[in-house]
């Protein structure tokens, strides 16, 4: 499997992927190469789209369409910025990117759904991707706030029931942003709409941009007979040193995952089977982190992969000689390193 030698070319193609880390196919914004292009040529796979039948139960309905991300997809990333709220602001160029995706379940222990994306080029090379966990009628969450921290939050009792918490995760699987909402299946089709949330500056921008720090958005998930789609309600945000916002641009992100057939996603498949016992202990790392009554700081500069990068090459050596001990030092001086755990009393939820 060829991996290790192309970590250094990954990153720099990183900013160019739309949601939290991995791989991009293109070169530059609004161009798409050969390889991505032909792959239109790849038949779609149909599936019925069940929604939620008269007298089906809601939360098993609301598992179904989860679980209906799963499989093999062709993926366009789309980001249009649209309203100028700032004067003498001018719009930035469309972004385009696209992929080759495998999403598979990490875990589901039926209120709880964890899908990693593992993305796959030509070649037998392949990206860990982002994460999303569900979790149903969750408590509370983990929220970014700003400055790459995250703290935990009570949410308000009368918003929880009926609702499923998405948690999304970076590609060393640490927290990226949260939201909560329920599934709608009315007139046969899945959706899923969450509340407002902050989020970090996506990585197809964090490199090249310093005129704005945050974003405030909000997701929906769609269920499709050709596989899903994430469509993003993004506002970007100046946030002055004294914390003061000032609202920059809105975007529109429209990123379709459409199932196909005929693509070679084995590598994908055989990445996770070699190296899922590393990513659960990384997992575990972050969940302890965070189990804490407090925040957690990312101790790097934007842009600066050298965290995701070093996890990355560990997770490859592991791949080639899989006794976890003889990584933990490594680890936890990575950690050390660039993970602090802030404590103080639980936040409530907050209006964002």
């Amino acid at each position: 499997m060829k991996r290790s030698s192309i970590v250094a070319a990954c990153f720099f193609l990183l900013p160019l992927l739309s949601a939290c880390a991995g791989k991009s196919f293109l070169a530059k914004p609004g161009s798409v190469p050969d390889s991505v292009a032909a792959s239109d040529d790849y038949s779609t796979v149909e599936r019925p789209v069940a929604g939620c039948a008269a007298g089906e139960n809601a939360f098993e309905c609301d598992r179904r369409a989860i679980l209906a991300m799963l499989g093999n997809y062709q993926v366009k990333f789309n980001f249009d910025e649209t309203v100028v709220l700032k004067p003498g602001y001018t719009r930035k160029a469309p972004k385009r990117s696209a992929a080759f995706e495998h999403v598979l379940l990490v875990e589901d222990t039926g209120k709880r759904i964890s899908l990693q994306h593992i993305l796959v080029m030509g070649g037998g090379t392949i990206t860990k991707h982002w994460r999303q966990d569900w979790v149903y009628e969750s408590p509370r969450h983990w929220a970014y706030v700003g400055n790459q921290r995250v703290e935990q939050r009570e949410r308000e009792a009368a918003t929880i029931p009926g609702t499923w918490t998405q948690l999304v995760y970076e590609v060393n699987d640490a927290p990226r942003y949260s939201g909560s909402g329920k599934w709608n299946h009315r007139y046969g089709v899945s959706t899923w709409t969450s509340d407002r949330s902050w989020r970090p500056l996506p990585r197809r921008e964090y490199t090249k941009r310093d005129d704005y720090q945050l974003i405030n958005g909000e997701n929906r998930h769609t269920i499709t007979p050709q596989g899903w789609a994430h469509e993003q309600d993004n506002t970007k945000v100046i946030r002055a040193e004294n914390g003061k916002d000032e609202l920059l641009v809105r975007e529109f992100g429209f990123n379709e995952y459409r199932r196909i057939g005929g693509y070679d996603f084995k590598p994908a498949s055989d990445y996770w089977k070699s190296t899922s016992g590393f990513w659960a202990d990384i997992r575990h790392r972050w969940e302890r982190a965070l189990a804490k009554d407090g925040s957690v700081t990312l101790s790097l500069r934007t842009g600066d992969e050298d965290f995701n990068k070093a996890i990355l090459e560990t997770a490859d050596a592991y791949a080639k000689d899989p006794r976890l001990d003889q990584y933990r030092t490594k680890v936890d001086e990575l950690f050390h390193k660039y993970v602090n755990v802030n404590l103080h009393p639980l936040a409530s939820a907050t209006k964002q």
